[in-house]
């Protein structure tokens, strides 16, 4: 007998009867030592790539059908093939690189249902799929959960990291050239990223507003790929003085709207003092008819004001999460359009936004968000756009927690007592409160104990609504308190998002207000997705009647109620007298003209939509310049005078050719 096979069959021997029986035995213990099975070592090595495919194929069935079962979420039928291809090309080139089928099976397991969970998880939740800069913005899941909860997010992290380097067969070269040739096509689409998206979009489709619709028609690694390259495609260097220029002619420049003229004539002191209140994931529950909730829970008084104040809605970015770009829209005045945190990594300059344009005038900004301090960047974020002071967790006294949120109650109080020694001096004051009570999974302590009940199986609409009760109330005992303290002040309270309320918009597709899929909504859908409760309060005279405004409008409002004419950037996207309002969104945008809503979709063409089209591109520019570019913009305003009067002077004299590098402020008016 050859001596490979005596060893081979000592080895089979000398394991246990029942495992000799196996042909899973034998062929493991055969692919781990230099034991030839069949013909020889070709036929050996023919074997266990069909053992690995195999096994990827036996993975993808399982891990499919199980996610479309527990969470509703899968590729569609027709890019099962399509997306199990993907899958076996991945798990070929990690085989390359691997030890024996043993360590292959187990890290690829761990990596991809890894991946797979939590794309399925943010689907389920979110109504979206893993995009690149979630990669990014991963990190501060650690600093949001705990328990189990965070456990099992590092695990998620770690484990298929430490397969990875546990299965590489660190001494074969077939695992370095199979690494080598990754590395390769990584250079290769990071440096010509275009052509890769042109290629992958002509083969495997882009759907720009619907990128669940995108994961669905591709699967998940098709998708990362794809997005990942159009991620890099798009870092462009910032825009030029002339691009930056001819956005500003088309938004045009507008003084301030007459609708708030009345409010700016005031003899009494000047800087008056500014109160924005920022209310984790609160929207008003009574739509949800299909969940039988036993009462409102809406606070009758929050009720009544938000009646006064003509039952206006802020138009948020976002939807479930990401609480953080609507802070951005509502402290520095632009819209928000990608699925990525613009704190985390987009927001690269020091700008004059809200907090510095007031700290101009010597108002004091002071910060308050009882979350940990470098969560989506706000350590840096609230430096970089103005505020003086930012007070986070660790500046207040954890004393009345609901799981691990501090209740709303305690937040204010904390709020007050600080800054009301400030409120009858002679320095105003920008007061930023963000709540934290109020966040998924809407968790209440002893001290809270329900009170709404639902006919609902969805227990996350019952809990939303109780911690909507409570959340309600606290706040108008604290705004009682301090409109009595500070009774001419600006008052501006909105939710920062919709909650979410269950698997692929649970509560919301119950009561028929959302769909399941964003390929299935309504025009009427995408503002129900987005409007949560606004108030603004004008002092003692009370409400304004503002009508649906998208968050970023808010900065221009609260400077036309002061009475401040100062050029600004916080004008450029939003004025008081805008007729026509723009909410955009990731891959869509949509206009709100008094009751008519008209709902533009990226890559389609729609009539009505050019004009808002042109803005949106125009505000993407002026973004791109003050926030991460050579804020051209902000020296603008005067080089615009003089190229308007220059070519007021060319129009008299009869001259046309001095205007055609810019773009006419009345053709695109929106």
């Amino acid at each position: 007998m050859h001596a490979d096979s005596r060893l081979c069959y000592s080895g089979i021997i000398g394991s246990p009867e029942w495992l000799q029986k196996t042909a899973v035995h034998r062929f493991i213990h055969s692919s781990s030592s230099n034991c030839p099975v069949g013909t020889g070592p070709a036929t050996s090595r023919v074997r266990e790539w069909a053992w690995a495919l195999g096994l990827v194929t036996l993975w993808y069935l399982l891990a499919q059908t199980g996610i479309a079962f527990a969470l509703g979420v899968s590729p569609e039928a027709g890019a099962w093939l399509r997306d199990l291809c993907a899958h076996l090309f991945v798990g070929g080139l990690l085989f390359m690189m691997a030890r024996s089928v043993m360590h292959f099976a187990l890290a690829m397991g761990v990596l991809f249902s890894a991946f797979t969970v939590s794309n399925a998880i943010k689907l389920a939740v979110l109504g979206g799929p893993v995009m690149p800069d979630d990669f990014v913005a991963a990190k501060n899941l650690f600093l949001l959960l705990d328990g189990w909860q965070l456990w099992g997010s590092v695990a998620m992290l770690a484990l298929p990291l430490a397969g990875l380097l546990w299965m590489f067969a660190w001494r074969k070269p077939r695992a370095w050239l199979a690494l080598a040739g990754v590395v390769l096509a990584v250079a290769a689409v990071a440096k010509h990223p275009a052509p890769v998206v042109g290629w992958m979009d002509a083969r495997f489709g882009d759907w720009v507003w619907n990128q669940r619709g995108n994961y669905e028609m591709r699967g998940l690694p098709l998708h990362l790929v794809q997005e990942t390259a159009r991620n890099l495609s798009r870092r462009t260097q910032p825009p030029q003085m002339v691009e930056v220029d001819e956005a500003l002619m088309l938004l045009g420049a507008k003084p301030p709207g007459s609708l708030f003229k009345a409010a700016m004539q005031r003899s009494g002191r000047a800087g008056r003092n500014v109160h924005m209140i920022v209310l984790e994931s609160f929207w008003d529950p009574l739509p949800l008819k299909a969940a039988g909730l036993s009462a409102d829970p809406l606070d009758p008084a929050f009720r009544k004001l938000w009646k006064a104040a003509g039952n206006a809605r802020a138009l948020s970015p976002v939807f479930g999460g990401y609480t953080a770009n609507a802070e951005f829209e509502a402290l520095c005045g632009f819209p928000v359009q990608t699925d990525a945190v613009f704190f985390e990594g987009r927001l690269r300059r020091d700008v004059p936004c809200l907090p510095r344009h007031l700290g101009e005038v010597g108002y004091r900004s002071v910060a308050s968000h009882p979350n940990a301090a470098p969560f989506w960047n706000r350590i840096n974020a609230y430096r970089r756009v103005g505020f003086d002071q930012y007070w986070s967790d660790r500046n207040f006294v954890l004393d009345d927690m609901n799981g691990e949120f501090l209740s709303d109650a305690s937040l204010y109080r904390q709020v007050l007592e600080r800054i009301g020694p400030e409120l009858d001096g002679g320095q105003p004051l920008f007061n930023y409160v963000l709540t934290y009570f109020g966040h998924l999974d809407y968790p209440l302590n002893e001290a809270r104990p329900q009170v709404i009940t639902a006919r609902t199986d969805n227990d996350l609409v019952s809990a939303y609504a109780n911690t909507v009760y409570y959340k309600s109330r606290e706040l108008m005992r604290f705004l009682a308190e301090l409109r009595k303290r500070d009774p001419d002040a600006i008052v501006v309270l909105f939710g920062d998002h919709l909650p979410s309320l269950g698997w692929n918009h649970g509560g919301y597709a119950e009561s028929g207000l959302l769909a399941a899929n964003r390929a299935e909504f309504d025009d009427a859908m995408f503002r129900t997705l987005v409007a949560t409760p606004l108030i603004v309060i004008d002092g003692q005279r009370g409400p304004v009647r503002t009508g649906d405004l998208p968050i970023y409008a808010l900065p221009a409002l609260i400077l036309d109620l002061l009475g401040d004419e100062r050029e600004t950037m916080l004008r450029f996207a939003a004025h008081a007298d805008d007729v026509v309002r723009v909410r955009p969104l990731p891959g869509v945008h949509f206009t709100v003209e008094g009751r008519a809503l008209t709902v533009c979709r990226n890559g389609e063409i729609q009539v009505g939509c050019e004009a808002s089209s042109a803005w949106v591109e125009a505000v993407s520019v002026l973004k791109r310049d003050l926030f991460n570019g050579a804020q051209h913009a902000l020296q603008a305003p005067e080089r615009l005078r003089r190229l308007q009067t220059v070519e007021l002077e060319a129009d008299e004299l009869g001259g046309d050719g001095l205007g055609d590098g810019v773009v006419n402020e009345t053709d695109n008016d929106v």
